[in-house]
This record gives C-alpha cells, sequence and structure tokens, in this order.
C-alpha cells in the first residue's frame, strides 16, 4: 500500500483468506494478531498514523507503516521536537539467539538515543528463568548474544545504560513498591494467571513494570517511551496503571463538591458550556449562576453522539444525571481538584501551602479555581518529589507489526527456516531468502498481468522492515515493481538475499568488534545464581 512515495506495509493485517484471527495479547505465548485494527477498539492503541506528523525526522519504520500503534507518544515527540528531556527503554528476553524480529526493536531504541533521548537497555533475565525455566548458563550466554548485537547495531553504552534485571537492586526496590499496589484478581484478568502459575513467574512482571518506570527513577520523571510488539502491550497497560496508584495526588476536573468519573465528567461540561454559553434558550451567558438541577434537566434531554465515544457517555448519562439531581441547588463552577491518593500528611499540607489563589481545602481534597489542568498536574509532582515521592509519569509506547515467517504463516524461534539470527552465517541467511515463500503468482505470466501481492510477501517485508533501510526509494520501487507485473520473485529473491548476505557478513563484523566494548561494561555475563527456574 502506497502512501504518497512511501509503501506503507499491510504484511500481518489479516489472513490469506480474508478471515481474521482472535486478537491476542499474550507476553509469553505465540505472538498473534488478526487485524491490528482490533487492537485500537479492543485495548485503545492509538493509531501511530495521528502521531507521526509531530515527531521530527521519523524513523522509516514510523514513516512505512511497521510502527502502527502508540499510547500517548505525542507527549515523547513534543519532547523532542522542544529539546526536553525524553526516555526510552526495552527488554529483551534471553531464550534464544537475536534474530531479524528483534532488530526492530533494537534500531528503535538506537533512534531514540540518537534523537537525545536517554535510552536504556536490559536483559530480563528473571523473566526467562522464571517464565521459561531457562537455566543461569543459557541467560549468560545468550544475554551476551543480545548485548553484543545491540552494541554492534549502533547502540551507545556511555550515552545509554543496558542492565540486567537481577543485577539492579533498584529496579527490584521499585518492583517491591509497585507489587504492593498490585493484586492476583489483576493478573488473572490481564494475564490469565491461575492456581497453577508460579510465583516467580507473577514476581517477574511486578519487576517488569519497575523496569518500565526505571528511567524515570535515575533522574526525574520525563516522557518515557518504550518500543515493543502489541504482545507485551498487557505489561504497558498495567504498569501505566500503577504509575498512577503510587502517586500521592490526582488530579481532576471537578465542578461541585461531588465526584465523577471520566465519561460522566465529560457530560457535566457539555451541559455546564451549554447553560453558560445561554445555549438553555435564556439567551445570555449564566455562568455565574449555573445550578446542578439544572444542569441536570439540561443533560436528561442531550443526546451524545455517535460512535464508540458516544456510547460510552450513552452509558454514563443516567448516573450523570442522578448526581446532578442530587446536588439540587449547588452552582456548578469549574475547578481543579487534587484528590489524597498516598500522600503523607506534610505533603499534603505542603500542597495546600504551594497552591496560590482561591481553593477550598476538605479533608481528602484541595480545589483550585485559578490554576489550569496542566498547572495543577505539574504542582502535584513537584510536592511530590520535594516530599520523597515518585512523582512518575505514565510511560508511553509505540508498537510495531510482527514479521511474517519466511515460510508463511509466523515467524518463530523454534522454526529456523521460518527466521533469520543475527548470528546465522552469511551464506544461511541467503538460502533462507532463496527458499522463502512469496506473494507472487503461480507462473511469471500471470505475475506480468496481475501483479504481485507484496503486501502478503514475506520477502517484500525484508525490504520494507530491514533491507531497504532509510532509502524510501528502495522500498518503493520493489514494492511499485511487484504489484505491477514487472518484478518476477526470482529476482527479487535473488536481490534480498545477497542484501541479507552482506548485512549478516557487516553484522557480525561489527558484533566482533562490540566485544571488547562488551568487556569493559559492568555487566556480569558470568552468573554464579543457582536455581532450576519455573515455567509457563
Amino acid at each position: 500500500r502506497m502512501d504518497g512515495d512511501i509503501p506503507r506495509t499491510d504484511g500481518g493485517t489479516g489472513r490469506a483468506d480474508g478471515s481474521t484471527e482472535d486478537v491476542a495479547l499474550d507476553p509469553w505465548g505465540s505472538a498473534s494478531v488478526g487485524d491490528y485494527a482490533d487492537l485500537f477498539a479492543e485495548f485503545g492503541i492509538e493509531s501511530f498514523d495521528d502521531v507521526v506528523d509531530d515527531v521530527p525526522a521519523p524513523h522509516y519504520l514510523m514513516r512505512r507503516g511497521v510502527i502502527f500503534g502508540h499510547r500517548e507518544y505525542d507527549a515523547v515527540a513534543e519532547a523532542m521536537a522542544n529539546d526536553e528531556p525524553f526516555a526510552a527503554l526495552s527488554g529483551f528476553m534471553p531464550t534464544g539467539d537475536p534474530h531479524i524480529g528483534h532488530k526492530l526493536v533494537f534500531d528503535e531504541l538506537i533512534w531514540h538515543q540518537q534523537q537525545g533521548g536517554d535510552v536504556f537497555g536490559l536483559i530480563a533475565d528473571l523473566e526467562a528463568h522464571a517464565a521459561r525455566g531457562m537455566s543461569w548458563d543459557e541467560i549468560d550466554e545468550h544475554a551476551r548474544s543480545y548485548l553484543l548485537s545491540l552494541l554492534a547495531l549502533g547502540f551507545d553504552p556511555e550515552d545509554g545504560e543496558l542492565y540486567r534485571q537481577s543485577e539492579n537492586r533498584a529496579v527490584q526496590d521499585l518492583g517491591f513498591e509497585l507489587g504492593a499496589k498490585a493484586n492476583f484478581s489483576e493478573f488473572e484478568a490481564i494475564y490469565g494467571f491461575d492456581g497453577e502459575t508460579n510465583v516467580s513467574h507473577m514476581q517477574s512482571v511486578v519487576t517488569q513494570t519497575a523496569d518500565i518506570l526505571y528511567p524515570q527513577l535515575v533522574d526525574e520523571p520525563k516522557p518515557t517511551v518504550i518500543p515493543v510488539g502489541p504482545d507485551q502491550d498487557p505489561h504497558v497497560r498495567l504498569t501505566r496503571d500503577l504509575a498512577t496508584r503510587v502517586r500521592y495526588f490526582k488530579v481532576t476536573e471537578a465542578f461541585a463538591s461531588f465526584e465523577l468519573d471520566d465519561d460522566e465528567r465529560q457530560l457535566v461540561r457539555t451541559a455546564y458550556d451549554a447553560l453558560a454559553a445561554g445555549s438553555d434558550g435564556s439567551g445570555g451567558d449564566g455562568s455565574d449562576d449555573v445550578r446542578s438541577a439544572d444542569a441536570a434537566e439540561w443533560l436528561a434531554d442531550y443526546e451524545p453522539p455517535a460512535g464508540e465515544a458516544g456510547d460510552a457517555l450513552r452509558a454514563a448519562k443516567p448516573s450523570a444525571v442522578e448526581t446532578l439531581r442530587a446536588g439540587g441547588k449547588e452552582p456548578l463552577r469549574p475547578r481543579v481538584r487534587f484528590l489524597d491518593r498516598n500522600a503523607t500528611d506534610e505533603a499534603f499540607e505542603a500542597l495546600i501551602e504551594a497552591v496560590d489563589g482561591e481553593k477550598r481545602v476538605f479533608e481528602g481534597h484541595v480545589d483550585a479555581f485559578e490554576l489550569s489542568r496542566a498547572e495543577a498536574a505539574s504542582l502535584a509532582r513537584e510536592v511530590e518529589l520535594a516530599h520523597d515521592g515518585f512523582g512518575f509519569r505514565q510511560p508511553s509506547s509505540i508498537y510495531h507489526r510482527f514479521m511474517t515467517g519466511l515460510t508463511g504463516g509466523k515467524m518463530s524461534s523454534s522454526i529456523p527456516a521460518s527466521h533469520i539470527s543475527l548470528l546465522d552465517d552469511p551464506e544461511d541467511g541467503y538460502d533462507k531468502v532463496t527458499s522463502a515463500t512469496t506473494g507472487g503468482r503461480e507462473t511469471a505470466a500471470k505475475q506480468r498481468e496481475l501483479g504481485g501481492e507484496a503486501d502478503e510477501c514475506p520477502v517484500y517485508e525484508l525490504y520494507a522492515y530491514l533491507l531497504a533501510n532509510d532509502d524510501d526509494g528502495l522500498a518503493a520501487e520493489v514494492y511499485t515493481e511487484c504489484v505491477n507485473g514487472e518484478r518476477l520473485c526470482g529476482g527479487c529473491k535473488e536481490q534480498a538475499a545477497t542484501m541479507m548476505q552482506e548485512f549478516l557478513a557487516d553484522h557480525q563484523e561489527k558484533r566482533a568488534e562490540a566485544e571488547a566494548v562488551l568487556e569493559d561494561l559492568d555487566i556480569d555475563l558470568d552468573s554464579d545464581r543457582r536455581g532450576t527456574g519455573g515455567e509457563h
């Protein structure tokens, strides 16, 4: 699929027979997404197309639609554009050799480092031991291999941080604190854990939430992006929740003494704005005398817009109307509210003192009438940090498509022919590409007549995801020639196979050079830990 002059890959968005698979996001399962668009509706992942224009000099994976979704990446893009602090972190479970699918994450981390971010790469060795039952000797060997490839591809260890979960005491201590805000029923709902799940596996999940927040612990709270495949989204969702639960204060918009949830608040805002502007039929500005009961009557006749957002508002409308009616003659007046969530007495008193202008102080919250919500959030974080709190921002995330296996279907580390390891002999890499399944027609004649199906072709994906690198012209040429019937599969695979052979040879040469760099880093790759690990 072409977007201007840039080929946009749709690889993996559906099955060849047109059917779709159920959406299943399992961090330890067999990665599978039937239709990436389903993730937008079911899990609240946003389309990356909505934010890509705000990214300075976007990476080619962004331009080509390989990175398809995000959560709050606009905060990172804004920091990047304004030369403000931001961070990126991702982890690697050392259960086998790094392959071309892992290279996507390596490249995303390195690009964010090149854009000025504080970048962290971690070895999820506790997860590998608990969830996969890997021995520590195996973990050590694979950890070394992942780090060598990351360094060979351009990660600067002097301007970033590499670590093992098992060696990072700050991460483990933070995980302990975050674990106090999580419970087993939540793990059941998010991960499907049950009575057979070993406790260390659950502990490794909490450790990963600490990993995700670690960049904000190192220096200061800042926008932080986690580049991952969509199967890792459960970790991101949980961490975003925990980041807010450990905060001292929750900052919301409010209108009166009563509390509202997010959808109810949106409805009340709509009613207030209409009445304050005089659209109730009064013909004037009633902003100084909008009463709860009046807003209830207006809202009772209001019909939310069509669509999913409107459906949520319709569901919330009865409770919003009931709450407003219970408020009676109480005036509605917009304000920001600081809710005491985990604050110490000293921190709560400091917040009261720090709020300038008109305010009202209650037992569990403070209402401020002269602050914007952004100003209030900044003030809450400042007070929290001054009183030994974390002040975490919710982490952002970006999601890339899974690469299709060279043999069709899923790319699997357990099927050698389906993937190319970054450690494969260059000749073997060449052979795997020449043997790969394609999106070509049954005969050369049909290919010339009908064109190939580049969007269904694992070989075209190799160009789009890896081989074309930053050369959009090459990716566009391969795509266009394929779908127009000018390019036949034999020559296309030969070109890709040669490029893959050259890439592997170059990468392995750089891995050898990275040996000395890795040796100088303070990372223990000869663990003396004991234990047999768990299993998934």
